[in-house]
């Protein structure tokens, strides 16, 4: 059995059955508080504000821990409809010298002043159909019924880097720059001006000499197609942007007119893995979603008649393998961590049996309390971590029918079952006890230090409701956990800032803002030993905050 460090934990009102339901990782849970005021608008704060701090911030934290979230869940009278949707507030905690001051600002977007001018949802988002202007004449407003969806540069996911730069970015063609001192936006850059797609990940991947990958779509007369593209480290001029990204190789979706939804992929040394999972997109019902009335998200669907399929790409020569790796039908949003190991590709990521969550995250399922709220939690799929092992030396006289994975201590299976086709089953990385916590999402390694190499340790959100409620560290080694986590406290993904000089995989901090929606302006920093997963301090900010989505810490040093 694993061992669990609880702190403060309180499981009343709680009662979970996990015989029913086994595969999937449904559960059946009573007495969910009310989460609302976690989806509340809040006001910016341009000027850095004080913090009270509790405990002791260590003193060789020197940067910026900045977050992306939604900060604006309606304009006017128009309110948005999809978690996804709200306009993007940037967030800064500057920590230095063992004290924390706190900023926010609304992204500055073309969309945010639009709806701002016109005090009403003037850009269509992914759950939510901008209305036609109610300013223009009767025949106006028939006719934009029939206009091609804009993409939105309402850019709410995360903040990325490239070629030194920050952005905040989403899944559409459009990023931001912007200045991580003052969070004041610099520049609006469009992907489809420097490589041939339609859009890009939120969750691009760092070589260690600053080479940035990265994916996105393109739609052709042949169909749709997924990008594996490369921005280069280093700037030519000043004010580079993307200059010099390249699409290194395209795949071709299984179906045409539906590809695959992806939030991100993996990638190792050599090679980059495009996950096509079932979760589809039907691009005529998207394109035709104003007509209708109805939001993108309309045209986003779960087929679980599909298997899942593994693409591995060499990066460095853009040749797509001939074998196509295949797994029953999964849902994944963030991989852990992937690396090659004895001529295999060792691939860990988060998954789930069901991708129909994506459409439950809308906000009013947010806002419901009692036995609703619970309904809601309940037939959302729970996510666990998983390993995949995928062989990479393969060739006819490869027998089929047994399993290829000769690794130790590993369970995962990867089965030829034809020319060019094996099928995997995965291992799972955890204990029964992650059950208790309702699985683990956004995770976090040491990435400077681990990613795409072997690693011991992962760190994520426990969820037992709808949004994180816990902070687990994940030792791989003997499937232990050790968890944060304190009734009426939500933290945010956590970020893993190594100690400097840090030899050890785990010397260092986890940094996460912990939100409380029954307490009036109580959010506060969470700073946490990533060795031992006690806390060591917290920042209080006199404001309320949103919960957000990601966050990345800018090294000062």
């Amino acid at each position: 059995m694993s061992s669990v460090n609880r702190l403060n934990n309180s499981t009343s009102g709680w009662k979970m059955t996990r015989s029913q339901n086994k595969d999937q990782h449904l559960t059946d849970v009573l007495g969910l508080p009310c989460i609302e005021n976690l989806v509340c608008s809040a006001d910016e704060t341009p000027e850095p504000i004080a913090t009270t701090i509790t405990g002791n911030i260590p003193s060789w934290i020197k940067g910026n821990f900045l977050r992306n979230g939604p900060g604006k869940f309606e304009i006017g009278r128009s309110s948005f409809n999809h978690w996804f949707d709200c306009m993007a507030l940037m967030h800064q905690f500057h920590i230095e010298d063992g004290k924390v001051t706190y900023m926010s600002r609304f992204l500055n977007s073309d969309c945010y002043k639009e709806n701002l001018e016109h005090n009403h949802i003037m850009v269509s988002e992914f759950g939510t159909i901008a209305m036609p202007d109610p300013c223009k004449n009767f025949f106006q407003r028939f006719l934009s019924r029939f206009e091609l969806p804009k993409s939105s540069d309402n850019a709410n996911v995360s903040f990325v880097q490239y070629k030194g730069d920050y952005y905040v970015s989403t899944e559409t063609n459009f990023m931001h720059k912007i200045d991580p001192q003052t969070l004041e936006t610099k520049e609006k850059v469009d992907w489809s001006k420097f490589v041939a797609v339609n859009g890009a990940t939120a969750h691009p991947h760092v070589d260690p000499d600053g080479t940035t990958y990265n994916m996105g779509n393109s739609y052709t007369r042949k169909g749709a197609f997924y990008n594996i593209i490369m921005v280069p480290s280093k700037k030519v001029n000043p004010n580079d942007t993307l200059e010099g990204a390249t699409v290194v190789c395209s795949i071709p979706s299984e179906d045409k007119s539906k590809p695959s939804y992806y939030h991100s992929f993996a990638m190792s040394e050599n090679y980059v893995v495009f996950i096509e999972q079932p979760i589809k997109m039907d691009l005529l019902k998207i394109v035709t979603s104003r007509l209708r009335g109805k939001g993108i998200n309309e045209g986003v669907y779960w087929d679980p008649k599909r298997n899942t399929v593994f693409h591995v790409i060499n990066k460095h020569t853009g040749k797509l393998s001939l074998i196509k790796y295949y797994a029953k039908p999964l849902s994944t949003f963030h991989q852990i961590n992937f690396y090659e190991e004895n001529g295999f590709l060792i691939m860990d990521m988060c998954c789930s049996d069901d991708g129909q969550a994506i459409n439950n995250y809308l906000i009013q399922n947010l806002k419901k309390s009692g036995n609703a709220l619970d309904e809601v939690y309940n037939t959302v799929c729970r996510v666990f971590p998983r390993r995949f092992v995928l062989p990479l030396n393969m060739d006819s006289h490869t027998p089929c029918g047994q399993n290829l994975n000769t690794l130790l201590n590993n369970t995962a299976t990867a089965i030829k079952t034809d020319k060019n086709k094996v099928f995997c089953t995965h291992e799972d990385l955890h204990g029964d006890d992650l059950h208790e916590y309702g699985g683990l999402e956004f995770p976090h390694i040491n990435y400077s230090m681990c990613n795409s190499c072997p690693y011991r340790y992962v760190y994520g959100c426990g969820f037992r409701h709808l949004v994180g409620d816990s902070l687990i560290k994940m030792d791989l080694q003997g499937k232990q956990i050790k968890v944060w986590k304190h009734a009426g406290m939500y933290p945010s993904e956590p970020i893993f800032v190594s100690s400097p000089g840090a030899v050890e995989e785990d010397d260092g901090v986890i940094l996460s803002v912990v939100i409380t929606p029954n307490q009036d302006k109580s959010t506060f920093l969470l700073v946490l030993d990533a060795k031992s997963f006690e806390e060591l301090g917290r920042a209080e900010v006199p404001i309320n905050i949103p919960y957000g989505f990601h966050g990345t810490f800018q090294n000062r040093h």
